[in-house]
C-alpha cells in the first residue's frame, strides 16, 4: 500500500502538468480536465493498492481521466457534433505506445494558450502557474499579494473563458510573440523561484519545481533559439542552480553567496548557463533576464579570480534598474553600490525607495540591518534584523540573521 501511495504521489508532482496540459488542449474545459484527473487519482488510491501499481502507471491515470471527460460529456448531453471528436480522444490512448516516455508533452502549448489575447493578461501568469505548473491558488495569491478567495475567482473566471469561447492553440506570429513570450517566462521563472526558496527541500508540494524550470527553459529555448531572453532565462536559472550545493555548510546552517566555497559550485552548469549567455548576446538585444543572468556570471567569475567584481554588478544593476525598476532590484542595486563605492551611498538608495514598498519586504530589512551594522548604528541594525527575522519564513535564513544580529 505503501509503495502504491507514494507512486501514486510522485506521478502527481511529477506529471500533473503534463497530463492537464495534454487533455487540456483537446478539451478545452480546464475546470472538467481538473475535476477528471482528480477523479483518476481518486480511482489510483482505490485500485493501485488492492490490484497493484500499472506497469505504465501515467497512461493508466490518461485512460481513466478520459473516461471520466466522456461520462461527463454523455451525462451533460453534448452535441453529436461533439461526440465522435472525444470518441476519437478516447481511442487515441489505445494507440498510444505502450511506454510512458511517449506520453506527449505539451506543456509548451498551453503556456502559450494561457496567453491568448482574449485572456486578461493580469491573469495570464497565474493561469500557467495553476494549470501548467501545478501551484495552487494559496500560494499563488500569495506570490501576487492578493487574497487567496480573489485569485481563485479571477483563476475561474479565466478557464471559462477558454471553455466559453473554445480557445485554441495557435503559436503567436512576430508581431504578437513579445508580449505573449514575457508571460511564459515569467511563469517559468516564478517556478524556479518557488522551487529555489525551499533550499532546504523541506517543502514537499515544492519538490521538483527547479528541475522542472529548468526543463520548460530548455523546452522553450529548443522551440524559439533566436529569442535573446529565453536564452537569458536559462542561463540565470542554470547559474543560481550550480551554486545549489554551496548554500548550506556540512551542519545545514545557510551560507550567503559571498561566502560560498566555489569549490562546490557545479562547473558544468556554469559553463552550459555562459554558452547560453553569449548565443542571447548575438542578438545584440538587451533585456531583464539577460542582465540578471550576466549579474550571476559576475559572480560565477569568483571561481577564477577568487574576488566578486562588485563595482560591475552595480553597473548592471544600474542598467536593470531602468529596464525593471522592481523592489527586489532595487534592493540588490543598492546592495552592490554599498559593497562597491561605500555603504552610505548603499544606504542613501535604500532610504530613497518607497516606504509602502518595502514594508514587508524581507531582503530590504536585511540588507538594512547589514547596512547599519557595517557602518556602526547598533541599535538601528538591531532593529532592523528584528525586523527581518519576523518576515523571514525559511528557519536556516532566520538563524543566520540571528547569529548577525548577536555578533552586534
Amino acid at each position: 500500500m505503501t509503495d502504491a501511495h507514494n507512486t501514486i504521489e510522485e506521478t502527481a508532482r511529477d506529471a500533473y502538468g503534463r497530463l492537464i496540459s495534454y487533455l487540456t488542449l483537446n478539451w478545452r474545459d480546464i475546470d472538467a480536465v481538473e475535476d477528471a484527473l482528480a477523479d483518476a487519482f481518486v480511482a489510483a488510491l482505490e485500485s493501485w493498492p488492492r490490484a497493484g501499481i500499472p506497469d505504465q502507471p501515467l497512461s493508466w491515470l490518461l485512460k481513466v481521466a478520459k473516461r471520466k471527460l466522456i461520462d461527463r460529456a454523455r451525462r451533460e448531453r453534448v452535441s453529436e457534433r461533439a461526440m465522435p471528436a472525444l470518441i476519437a480522444l478516447s481511442e487515441e490512448s489505445q494507440q498510444m505506445s505502450a511506454t510512458d516516455t511517449a506520453f506527449p508533452d505539451e506543456r509548451l502549448n498551453m503556456l502559450f494558450l494561457c496567453t491568448h489575447p482574449a485572456i486578461d493578461p493580469a491573469i495570464r501568469t497565474p493561469l500557467m502557474l495553476q494549470t501548467v505548473l501545478g501551484m495552487d491558488a494559496a500560494r499563488i495569491a500569495s506570490a501576487f499579494v492578493v487574497k487567496p478567495s480573489t485569485m481563485g475567482q479571477r483563476l475561474t473566471r479565466a478557464k471559462a473563458k477558454i471553455r466559453t469561447e473554445r480557445l485554441t492553440f495557435v503559436m503567436p506570429d512576430a508581431e504578437e510573440l513579445p508580449s505573449r513570450l514575457d508571460a511564459v517566462l515569467e511563469a517559468i521563472y516564478a517556478v524556479y523561484g518557488s522551487g529555489w526558496d525551499d533550499w532546504t527541500g523541506v517543502d514537499p508540494r515544492r519538490k521538483g519545481l527547479v528541475h522542472e524550470a529548468i526543463y520548460l527553459g530548455k523546452l522553450l529555448a529548443g522551440y524559439l533559439p533566436d529569442e535573446p531572453e529565453v536564452q537569458g532565462l536559462l542561463a540565470l536559472m542554470l547559474h543560481c542552480e550550480a551554486r545549489r550545493e554551496a548554500r548550506m555548510d556540512a551542519s545545514g546552517s545557510y551560507v550567503p553567496l559571498f561566502e560560498q566555497d566555489t569549490a562546490r559550485w557545479s562547473t558544468d552548469m556554469i559553463g552550459e548557463a555562459e554558452q547560453r549567455l553569449r548565443i542571447a548576446a548575438q542578438a545584440n538585444k538587451i533585456g531583464r533576464f539577460q542582465l540578471l543572468a550576466a549579474i550571476q556570471s559576475v559572480h560565477a567569475q569568483r571561481v577564477r579570480t577568487g574576488v566578486i567584481e562588485w563595482k560591475e554588478i552595480a553597473l548592471l544593476y544600474e542598467g536593470l534598474a531602468q529596464l525593471s525598476p522592481t523592489i527586489g532590484v532595487l534592493v540588490g542595486r543598492a546592495a552592490a553600490v554599498a559593497e562597491g563605492y561605500g555603504m552610505e551611498r548603499g544606504f542613501a538608495l535604500l532610504e530613497s525607495m518607497p516606504r509602502d514598498k518595502v514594508e514587508s519586504y524581507q531582503p530590504y530589512w536585511a540588507l538594512t540591518a547589514h547596512l547599519h551594522r557595517q557602518l556602526g548604528r547598533r541599535e538601528e541594525a538591531r532593529s532592523a534584523y528584528s525586523r527581518a527575522i519576523g518576515l523571514c519564513e525559511d528557519p536556516s535564513i532566520r538563524q543566520f540573521l540571528y547569529e548577525q544580529a548577536n555578533r552586534i
